[in-house]
Formats: structure tokens, sequence, C-alpha cells
């Protein structure tokens, strides 16, 4: 493990701690610091985590932070802070809301730990990676967006649903802005290596592909007074451990673009990136067919109406 293993959590409500609960049971990081607005929250979390990593006998420490000032040497900082989804509620209604909590939160992370990668999990995601780049003057690999590796999930956890078997060997695609308008690859999803088009039918897929769109609101539903954090958590912790291991393997994440994908700039959407050290190291390329390249540039335009949205309202202000 690499030296240079510190992690600071903004947010310390379901997503944010099981985060790091997930990365102190896995011993990925020496140290995990949660930020929160109520503090003595993040300090009952943090000392519950510190004792159920001593059972599972892993190095990694938890703590409150009582400043921001603690999160300084991060080599990754998740920001998951902002107002939660709720039931009838589209992430589009959440934007200003959650415009000015990243934009309070990304001024501090960018003073105290400049240097680290900045993972964020707020919603609407798109617009609030756009929003972090912005407001912090930030590097496009240094600020990524995790959605690609819970939608994908979500719809191999529904092909595995629909086939019946191939448990674990399921591998989906799912690229696109993280909302009604993701762009699932039913082409590029397998099961042991078989394409999924030549096990399920054409309707079966579609049906697999709607479920996978509105995923998020299934469960807000069932849950009536929340959102998903069990997935979303654990697909973040892969992104995290991904950066501090530098392992450089290749996931859908929201990140900035600058020409790729049919020349779409000044723009975040969800497209597969090699993850290292450095953050989103370098975009993948794949190749869309015509129906795939409309339904993102659909994806793309729904993005850059939040964002317009921002830039409208003067939100950046002399940082734009």
């Amino acid at each position: 493990m690499k030296q240079e293993s510190k992690v600071s959590l903004i947010g310390a409500g379901n997503v944010g701690a099981t985060i790091a609960y997930s990365l102190a049971m896995n011993g990925s990081c020496h140290e995990v610091i949660l930020v929160d607005r109520d503090e003595e929250r993040a300090k009952g979390k943090a000392l519950d985590m510190s004792q159920s990593a001593s059972v599972a006998r892993s190095h990694t420490v938890v703590k409150a932070a009582e400043s921001y000032e603690e999160i300084a040497g991060s080599k990754v900082v998740v920001i998951t802070a902002g107002s939660p989804r709720k039931p009838g509620m589209s992430r589009d209604d959440l934007l200003m809301v959650n415009a000015e909590i990243m934009k309070e939160v990304i001024l501090k992370v960018k003073h105290y730990a400049p240097d680290a990668i900045v993972v964020i999990v707020s919603n609407p995601l798109d617009a609030m990676v756009y929003t972090a780049l912005k407001i912090g003057n930030y590097p496009r690999n240094q600020v990524v967006g995790m959605a690609g590796i819970l939608d994908s999930a979500r719809m191999a956890s529904f092909i595995q649903e629909k086939i019946g078997q191939g448990f674990g060997q399921i591998r989906a695609s799912v690229i696109g802005g993280h909302g009604d308008d993701m762009v699932p690859l039913p082409r590029y999803s397998t099961v042991a290596g078989i394409p999924l088009t030549d096990l399920l039918t054409a309707k079966e897929i579609d049906e697999i592909v709607e479920r996978t769109k509105r995923a998020g609101a299934e469960i807000v539903g069932y849950l009536r007074t929340g959102s998903a954090y069990y997935a979303p958590a654990k697909a973040t912790a892969v992104m995290v451990e991904s950066i501090l291991k530098d392992t450089r393997q290749i996931f859908p994440c929201a990140v900035l673009l600058d020409g790729e994908f049919g020349g779409y700039t000044d723009t975040v959407n969800g497209v597969p990136v090699i993850l290292g050290e450095n953050g989103a190291e370098k975009i993948v390329e794949v190749t869309l067919n015509e129906c795939e390249k409309q339904l993102f540039r659909k994806s793309v335009d729904s993005v850059n109406k939040l964002i317009n949205t921002l830039k409208e309202k003067n939100f950046f202000g002399e940082n734009k």
C-alpha cells in the first residue's frame, strides 16, 4: 500500500458513513476523516467504525474532524454532502440548493487539501462535478464523479435476476449522465464473455435498460424516507481504492469532456476512464453506433440544461 493513503469524507450521512466503513473494513487506507455539520453524529460513527476495525483487525483509524483543517494531507476527498432526494423529487430539483452546498465545501477542500483527488457523489451528480471543477479551478483529472460504476452494477443485478445464472460473471456497461438520460450499452455487456444480445431477446434487454434508468427512484419509493446508500457507497469505495492503489482500472466515471465522443466540450458526462493515483488519467473512447450516439447526445443535452441554469444565474461569478 502507498504511504499516502489518507481519505476524508465530507458528509457522514448514510452514503458517507458507509463509504468510510467499507474502506475501514478493507484496510484500504491508514486514516479516514469524517467531516459533518453534525459533529456529534460524526464522532459517534467514527468511534463505532474504529471499534469495528479492531474486530476486523484492520489498521485503519477513523476520526471525526472538528474543523476542515484536519483533511490536510488527504490523498482523496469524497464529497457526499447535500440535500437528499425525496420521493417525487428529481435530481434536477436539487440543483441550486446542492450547488450552494458544493461551493461552500469545495472552497474549503481546495484550501486545506489542494492536491487531493476529489470524488463527487452529491446529486445532481454531473452538474455537481462541473460545479466543483469550476469553483475549485481544478484540472479535469482531479475531479471525478461516481455514477457509472453504480449504474452498471444495477444493470448487472437486473441481468442476473433475468437470466438466473452466471452469477459473478456479469459485466454491464452504462455511460452518460447519472439520471433518466443515462446510456446503458447492451452491446458492451456480457455474461462470462458472452454478449448479452446472445442470451436475451430485444424485449428483455429493453426491460432491463428501462429498469436500470429507474433503479434509484425504485429504491426511493420503497424506502419512502431516504435513498439508496449501500451500492452507491461500495461503488465509491471501489473508486477510492483504485486511486489509492494506482490500479489504473477502467471505470465509467463522470468527468469533464474536452472534445471526446464527438467533440463535446465544457460539459460533464459519464464515460470510461483510466482511474489511478492521478485521478481520471485518460478517457477511453468506445465506438458508439448511431442509436447510442443519439442517446449520448441526449444525455449531454440534459446535463447542459443544468449547467446553463447555473451559468444564467451567474452562479460561478469570476470562476466561470
